[in-house]
């Protein structure tokens, strides 16, 4: 049986893929995240490394993080993945929805790595996959807002229903995506079906850089 790992940003898309993938009876069984060698902290969502790990620890799977820049994301994509794969894993899973050159770029590096690409929210309806993601039981906030589209006020909302009413209307004003496919927003899920422990989240503080508002969660642990 193939074993798979789940690409990982700490975020509602790349934990509900993995979850689907559990759902459809593949076998996950590592996590893979990548860490900006300049800062410690997670590439996507800007997130300390230690919170992502923390993550790993509540789900119960190891996670492989690996250091990477800009400059040399693709190259040490592959080399994550060769490391996987002398640990018996044999496919990827990502989060992606909609966007094509994420998906062409993912089937490109997977496919000169020698691992199968899945993507379990390929196409989905974007409002459907975050109502998805609520019912199941998942608990996350919002972590990082493009200040274009978001006042910090949306940082440390949980991802709830009234979240999805007010991301709905706001991107039938605005060019936005209720699910931030684009980067509008991001979030880190804290609890849910595949959690065997809740992570509790202590002081947070807004941060203001690069025409985003970030989440910077000091205090945080097991619950």
């Amino acid at each position: 049986m193939t074993e798979y790992a789940a690409s990982w940003s700490g975020g509602k898309d790349s934990c509900f893929a993995c979850w689907k993938a559990l759902s459809q009876g593949l076998k996950v069984s590592y996590l893979l995240n990548f860490i900006n060698k300049d800062s410690s902290r997670a590439m996507s969502h800007g997130l300390d490394h230690k919170l992502i790990a923390l993550q790993a620890q509540a789900i119960g799977l190891p996670i492989l993080q690996q250091e990477v820049t800009w400059e040399t994301y693709e190259a040490e994509f592959k080399g994550a993945l060769e490391k996987l794969k002398l640990k018996g894993i044999g496919g990827l899973v990502t989060g992606d929805i909609h966007l094509q050159e994420h998906k062409d770029w993912i089937d490109r590096v997977c496919g000169e790595a020698g691992v199968k690409a899945i993507l379990p929210l390929w196409d989905m309806d974007s409002a459907r996959l975050l109502t998805d993601f609520i019912e199941a039981g998942f608990k996350a906030v919002v972590v990082s807002v493009k200040a274009q589209f978001f006042s910090k006020e949306w940082l440390g909302r949980q991802v709830n229903s009234k979240l999805a009413s007010d991301l709905g209307q706001l991107a039938s004003r605005l060019n936005i995506d209720v699910c931030g496919e684009a980067g509008e927003f991001h979030t880190f899920v804290y609890d849910g079906p595949t959690f065997k422990r809740p992570i509790k989240i202590g002081k947070s503080v807004p941060v203001a850089s690069d025409n985003h508002w970030s989440l910077d969660i000091l205090e945080y642990s097991l619950g």
